[in-house]
């Protein structure tokens, strides 16, 4: 999964009516000479932000990087919203119905234009077996949750392989939009409780932000050194850098510096900015302690101010180009992303030409202007809830519901499209791994599409037809799904480890109704059934689980468990027989339980099933070569560690013949993605495997 700069704070927070003005600084100090003093307008403001945004395509389309300008649009956006928020508190109090229906007319008109454009042009471009994980996305960014669907994703092993979406980059906007609605909550509590204990409303807000700065920032580093993809998305680790904006608002009249200092600073927070992602991997440093650096380079900036200086910063910042892009930076941010996505799935490539990125980020900044004088500002200048707030509330909610309804209307296209792929698939001409064993002959052409279909292809994952899944409660989560015929069944398998392992349910799926077998499953992705953390060294959770999994297999007593009996990390690396895995298998000799070890299946650094979709199944970039998967003798044999209660099953020829690895056979798609088998091609592996395992074990 990709992460992603955004921008936060697009012209959403000021309240004027001049396009010019940016962000109003009331009861200003008069300045000693030679210091300047506090500005009631800041357009060095509105050029950081055109500086932030620039940084953030130029980085996406080009550099293929993160630049770090996320962290400083949520540093504007607590600067300008704090600020506004104290002050009307300090007026009396905030008009809430008024606030709210502003921001809906700000935020949501360039939004879900944009959303509607990208539903429209993925439907025509985007390969089918995207779509259901661009239109969840979709419902996401429109409801403003996108950072906690990443958030889930990223710890959800099966979604980690996703490709980016076209509405990937919502995430921050969603951030954003959840502080729109908290913060203001917060301010008139904490203006609520000055007034009744008779407090000055600035000191307790302060106290109150610097809580939330010190909180949010521990938990950041916390979060980011533990579950740094979490972290990322996670909107509790970017509080305080809404905070520390906002403790700069409530403070930056009061601070007045030499003008030479502040020039200084100036030039150190734009240099810094501009650097920040070369030097840093921000996509996967951030967002802990290491987000200081863009954080406090927009700080210097805005304390820098405007410094009247021919050599100061805000000299650029304030020029006009500067400011035109500032004006449209929200619809450049929101337009450049999904047209990079779009280009490269269009032509099947992972980064664009200099000559390609140029066209793509003019064409990013025509839409933006189209968009910001056509929609933006009329929207904007509207008398839509200006006398009755309501009506702004319902304005947002027409153009919400059209959106998602677009989107459900797709989901059930899709939907349609995949059951009719299903009822329409004979057996006959899906034979599947049946061609693998010369039970049936691989013909030159089939009269249907092969399965499953493209569109389906990300959910034909593993299950037990009608199984019931529960927590073991305590200790690690162990999840055990299991079929429903545990009472009347003669045998019981359990099938235990990663999602590799997962995937070999859907060839004994079948075998509980034909052997009456009870098959349980205990699965966590990315852990295979090894005393140690195969794929992830530095984590400890695969190690507990599989220390958690081995009482409770011993409880149920099974008949067999089977597991993956060799490893492969990625293509070129081939397969070995980690000592992890024969520890694990002798606590089993040890409570006296069988082991099948399957031999695993191979792993690409790339999609077979998508080379397919634009090379074609005969293309040789799409056919893999079974010697870079397999060794000649699999690493089990002669090993003289190996308890005698494990007997190994070897599948490999139902993947490969001698010599190649094809991505689809007997007219099946073999992988969901570049490691993962599908559902539909398992099933077709079933009787070979039920003959396989049952010799092993000798039943």
């Amino acid at each position: 999964m990709t992460q992603l700069d955004s921008p936060s704070s697009f012209r959403v927070a000021d309240t004027r009516s001049e396009p010019q003005r940016v962000a109003e600084i009331p009861n200003e100090p008069v300045a000693p000479p030679g210091v300047a003093r506090a500005r009631a307008y800041r357009p060095e403001l509105q050029g950081l932000r055109a500086l932030a945004v620039i940084l953030v395509v130029v980085y996406h389309v080009w550099l293929g990087r993160v630049s770090g300008g996320v962290d400083v649009f949520f540093v504007i956006t607590g600067f300008l919203i704090v600020g506004q928020l104290f002050r009307a508190s300090d007026r009396g109090g905030i008009r809430f119905g008024s606030m709210w229906a502003r921001m809906i007319k700000r935020l949501f008109p360039a939004a879900l234009t944009v959303l509607l454009s990208i539903m429209v042009a993925s439907l025509v471009w985007l390969p089918e077996q995207r779509w259901f994980q661009t239109i969840s996305e979709v419902v996401a960014a429109a409801t403003y949750w996108e950072n906690w669907r990443l958030a889930i994703d990223s710890t959800d092993y099966f979604a980690q392989h996703n490709e980016a979406s076209p509405v990937q980059h919502f995430w921050s906007l969603s951030i954003q939009g959840q502080f729109y609605v908290v913060m203001p909550l917060i301010v008139a509590l904490v203006a609520l409780l000055a007034k009744l204990f008779r407090l000055r409303l600035k000191g307790v807000l302060t106290a109150v932000l610097l809580a939330m700065f010190g909180t949010s920032l521990w938990y950041s580093i916390w979060l980011t050194e533990t579950t740094q993809q979490v972290a990322y998305f996670h909107s509790l680790t970017r509080v305080w850098e809404f905070m520390l904006g906002g403790l700069l608002a409530l403070f930056i009249t009061s601070v007045s510096l030499p003008r030479s200092l502040r020039i200084l600073l100036g030039w150190l927070g734009v240099i810094g900015l501009a650097i920040c992602g070369i030097v840093l991997q921000v996509g996967t440093m951030f967002p802990g302690y290491v987000a200081l650096w863009p954080t406090l380079s927009a700080v210097f900036v805005l304390l820098a101010g405007a410094t009247d200086s021919k050599i100061g910063a805000d000299r650029l910042l304030s020029s006009r180009p500067l400011e035109f892009i500032g004006n449209i930076s929200y619809a450049f941010y929101l337009w450049h992303w999904p047209l990079l996505v779009l280009y490269l799935a269009v032509n099947g490539i992972s980064k664009p030409g200099w000559l390609e990125g140029t066209a793509i980020i003019g064409a990013s900044l025509l839409l933006a202007t189209i968009t910001y004088y056509a929609i933006e500002e009329p929207v904007r200048r509207s008398r839509i809830g200006v006398v009755r707030p309501w009506r702004a509330y319902a304005f947002g909610v027409t153009v919400l519901v059209a959106v998602l309804g677009v989107a459900q209307g797709w989901q059930m296209y899709g939907e349609n499209l995949a059951r009719a792929a299903v009822a329409e698939s004979d057996s006959t001409q899906h034979p599947g791994a049946q061609v693998m064993t010369g039970a049936v002959e691989e013909q030159e052409s089939y009269d249907e599409e092969p399965i499953p279909s493209m569109i389906a292809l990300g959910d034909d994952i593993a299950e037990l037809t009608g199984q019931t899944c529960e927590i073991v409660p305590g200790g690690p989560k162990v999840e055990i799904c299991q079929s429903p015929n545990a009472a009347t069944a003669k045998k019981r398998i359990v099938i235990v480890g990663d999602s590799h392992a997962q995937s070999l349910v859907g060839a004994f799926d079948p075998l509980v109704e034909t052997n009456d077998w009870h098959v349980i499953s205990m699965r966590r992705p990315g852990c295979p059934f090894s005393v140690r953390s195969e794929l992830f060294p530095n984590r400890t959770s695969c190690v507990e689980w599989n220390k958690a999994i081995i009482p409770e297999i011993t409880r149920l007593q099974p008949d067999a468990v089977v597991v993956m009996g060799t490893y492969q990390v990625r293509v070129g690396l081939k397969e070995r027989l980690p000592d992890g895995f024969i520890e694990q298998w002798r606590k089993l000799y040890d409570a006296g339980i069988p082991v099948v070890a399957i031999r695993d299946n191979p792993r690409f650094d790339y999609e077979p099933t998508e080379c397919v979709e634009e090379h074609g199944a005969e293309a040789p970039e799409c056919i893999g070569v079974r010697s870079e998967h397999y060794h000649s003798v699999p690493p089990y044999q002669g090993r003289q560690d190996i308890p005698p209660n494990v007997r190994f099953v070897d599948l490999s020829d139902l993947y490969c013949d001698n010599y190649v690895c094809p991505p689809i056979i007997g007219n099946i798609r073999v992988y969901r993605d570049e490691n993962h088998i599908t559902q539909t091609y398992m099933r077709s592996m079933s009787p070979m495997v039920e003959n396989r395992v049952k010799r092993a074990l000798g039943w």
